[in-house]
């Protein structure tokens, strides 16, 4: 009996597989390689050949091509297993609701409202498949995963539809930014491919940030407080005051589009040493360079106040703006959105507010822009996605695969 792309979806995001920055294992979670293997047993099972679970938890396979279609640029299609720490993973309990408009309880006191997400009133008759209000839903990238295995089943059934050679990959680790650290391009062995990564039904993605992270390090000289004055020096205090200094309209809460920002997402400390850490990200460039100098610069004139070693930066890139290396491969971008007009979604372009494994693909000699799942509120307890944006994601890609949208 076919297995439709809702029930893949419910047994993969009952596997836990949040990933952990503080790990230093590749992956960073037991739960990826768990996952991992039930996909690489899946993948035999319809029919893929050459499937391989490495031991960085990296999982490939690949369709044949059909009769007369061997010569076609080998196309891949790649999907992250791992799920955001930004709520919590497990356990997932989530529901299958036809929404009727309005606000919908999720549980827990949380309540699915079209007032805070307007993208809601799209979908009003369909079923959605939301959380209980306690969990993130998995739908990033599980979703994704669900509607690549999916399309690729029904390719692997219909051997008289002919295809070029399809190589798939589903990767750990892209939540913490290690999802490509070792992927092997040669052993994927795509000359193009696309990440199923995105958000809402309909988007492209082939621009997105320039990002770095940075962490702050903030040495203080605690003493009694009873005899502190002109001696002590509290980190925490010293770490506030080199935050307090950012650009206050610069961050995630108040910038949208192209425009970049500086995101503090962890504090801690006592008076004696404190850390902060935090993302950089612009589109462009040259503003990203410059962020990270205004950092140095803001960080250089507080050792000046506070003295020399007080304040200690570091900052490492992440990942770079694909869009340089997809522009001489626009073919990807006009085949993708032939393929989505082909299943009846009008596609749209839209720069990603953050990043994918397609982003370091593409600079790995690997062009590979990002297609929508179908998914919404991605990292939070609101997260859903409705089940007909799941099966017209299959559709695309299977458009994308047969080359004839």
């Amino acid at each position: 009996m076919k297995e439709t792309v809702l029930t893949r979806f419910m047994r993969y995001i009952a596997v836990e597989t949040t990933s952990n920055e503080e790990s230093f294992t590749s992956p960073s979670t037991k739960g990826q390689l768990t996952l991992g293997a039930m996909l690489a047993d899946e993948m035999k099972t319809i029919g893929l050949s050459d499937v391989e679970q490495d031991v960085y938890g990296c999982v490939y396979g690949r369709i044949p091509a059909t009769k007369g279609c061997e010569t076609r640029p080998v196309l891949g299609f790649i999907a992250h297993m791992d799920t955001s720490d930004g709520a919590p993973g497990a356990p997932i309990c989530p529901r299958v609701v036809k929404y009727e408009g309005g606000d919908l309880p999720l549980g827990h006191g949380k309540v699915l409202s079209p007032a805070v997400f307007p993208s809601l009133e799209r979908y009003i008759g369909e079923e959605l498949i939301v959380t209980d209000g306690a969990t993130l839903l998995g739908a990033d990238d599980k979703a994704g995963v669900a509607e690549i295995m999916s399309a690729a089943a029904e390719l692997s059934a219909h051997p008289e539809r002919p295809h070029g050679e399809i190589a798939v990959a589903f990767t750990p680790d892209e939540e913490i930014g290690r999802g490509v650290d070792h992927f092997s391009v040669e052993r994927f062995g795509a000359a193009f491919a696309y990440t199923v990564d995105g958000g809402e039904i309909g988007e492209i993605e082939y621009e997105n940030f320039n990002a770095a992270s940075a962490t702050l390090t903030v040495a203080g000289v605690n003493i009694h407080p009873g005899g502190a004055k002109n001696k002590m020096k509290n980190a925490l205090l010293l770490a506030s005051e080199w935050m307090n200094r950012l650009p206050p309209a610069e961050t995630p809460a108040h910038t949208e589009g192209y425009e970049g920002f500086y995101h503090v997402h962890h504090m801690s400390g006592d008076e004696t040493r404190a850390e902060i850490r935090l993302l950089i990200r612009d589109h462009d460039r040259d503003k990203f360079e410059a962020r990270k100098a205004f950092l140095k610069t803001l960080t250089d004139y507080m050792n000046t106040v506070w003295g020399d070693g007080t304040f200690s930066l570091t900052v490492r890139d992440s990942y770079y703006n694909m869009k340089e290396m997809i522009l001489p491969h626009k073919e990807l971008i006009e085949n993708a959105e032939a393929a989505m007009r082909a299943a009846g979604v009008e596609p749209i372009c839209v720069p990603i507010r953050g990043g994918t494994d397609g982003a370091r693909l593409s600079y790995m000699g690997l062009p590979c822009p990002n297609l929508s799942t179908g998914g919404a509120n991605f990292h939070g307890v609101h997260e859903y996605i409705p089940v007909r944006s799941m099966e017209t994601m299959i559709e695309v890609l299977l458009h994308l695969m047969r080359g004839d949208a």
